[in-house]
């Protein structure tokens, strides 16, 4: 299949899960009283976002029952124990957990955009805002409560999502602190980034497969597969921020560069001798022009950097598709590899 062919089959898959699961979505966070919190609270979930999250728990359930994609009610899902489990509300937690960071994260940055509309402390106000993200990530752990899995198996899946959510934090406050830091080393950036970004595709995976009562070899395989496919997506994200014009990113090219943020690219340039932090002359996102970052971005090529960055992910991405070989050689399974590759081969 060609790499066109791959990622219209996997642009399509998510599409179909999406709308199921944006449709779950409207009755787990439904809109009650006090109207003005759960404006926020959904307000977020509604903007859109491509669910890969839970689509990639939607799809490790698949490949795991061996159905055919899409043929099974996600709601009744048939486990490997015989039982029937709600596999949508674990999917669905996932999702909000993922918008409860990002509330939180566009407050400690005060940023004013999100999915293209303002971001939720600036729709409403700060206050409404962390309580809006503090109540989604109360109601994920009532959605993960509510699957009828084993309870075992329940109780596992809760207490990953909860040190997940554990690590999460941890990973932010490395991603602070790197900031007022004079050396961060390669290694540590890709701890930083796992712990940020790649351990809930990682609980995605796994999530779905201890709730579906897999063994301890395949769930701790597939979350793998969701640690190595979400550390190679945070890199591509840093490729994109420096490769991708500015109109169709939706946001200044090379923005990172500007506000001084460490990545795997800028920490490889310093190991090469590039002053990293002459590259720009501002650190303001909204003057810097065209011509100044793509002299840096030009340098940071002539370093390797990017190209560095590039192999890593390819690396990673790799590394998560020989993970996939746990489960059973279905559509399922197929669609995990080409959602990998998806990660890296994405345009914004």
């Amino acid at each position: 299949m060609s790499s066109d062919a791959a990622e219209k089959r996997v642009l399509e898959a998510i599409a179909e899960r999406r709308e199921l699961v944006n449709d779950a979505l409207d009755e787990d966070v439904p809109m009650k009283s006090p109207e003005r919190l759960y404006e926020a609270t959904r307000y977020l979930l509604k903007a859109g976002g491509k669910r890969l999250r839970p689509t990639v728990a939607l799809l490790t359930a698949e490949a795991l029952a061996d159905v055919e994609p899409l043929s099974v009610d996600y709601h009744a899902f048939p486990a490997l124990d015989g039982s029937e489990i709600d596999v949508m509300s674990a999917a669905t937690s996932i999702e909000v957990i993922q918008s409860f960071t990002l509330i939180h994260d566009d407050i400690m940055d005060d940023d004013d955009l999100r999915r293209g509309v303002p971001a939720v402390h600036k729709e409403y106000d700060t206050e409404t805002a962390i309580l809006a993200g503090d109540t989604l990530y109360a109601k994920a752990f009532e959605l993960l409560s509510e699957t009828g899995a084993d309870p075992a198996n329940g109780l596992d899946a809760v207490r990953r999502l909860a040190t997940t959510c554990t690590q999460i934090c941890e990973g932010q406050a490395l991603d602070i602190e790197f900031e007022k830091r004079t050396e961060v080393l390669p290694e540590e950036y890709l701890e930083m980034i796992e712990l940020k970004t790649a351990v809930l595709y990682g609980t995605a995976a796994a999530t779905a497969a201890t709730l579906m009562d897999a063994d301890d070899e395949t769930v701790e395989a597939l979350y793998r597969y969701g640690i190595d496919s979400g550390r190679a997506f945070q890199i591509q994200d840093d490729v994109l921020d420096l490769t991708v014009p500015s109109e169709k990113l939706g946001k200044q090219r090379g923005s990172d560069l500007v506000e001084n943020k460490e990545t795997l690219i800028t920490l490889h340039a310093r190991q090469q001798g590039v002053d990293v932090d002459a590259l720009v002359e501002t650190d303001d996102v909204d003057s810097v022009s065209e011509a100044e970052v793509e002299e840096a971005v030009a340098e940071l090529e002539a370093a390797g950097s990017i190209e560095y960055a590039e192999a890593k992910a390819e690396e990673l991405t790799a590394n998560a598709k020989n993970h996939l070989e746990v489960l059973p050689d279905n559509e399922a399974r197929a669609l995990l590899g080409d959602i990998a590759d998806y990660l890296i081969t994405r345009g914004y």
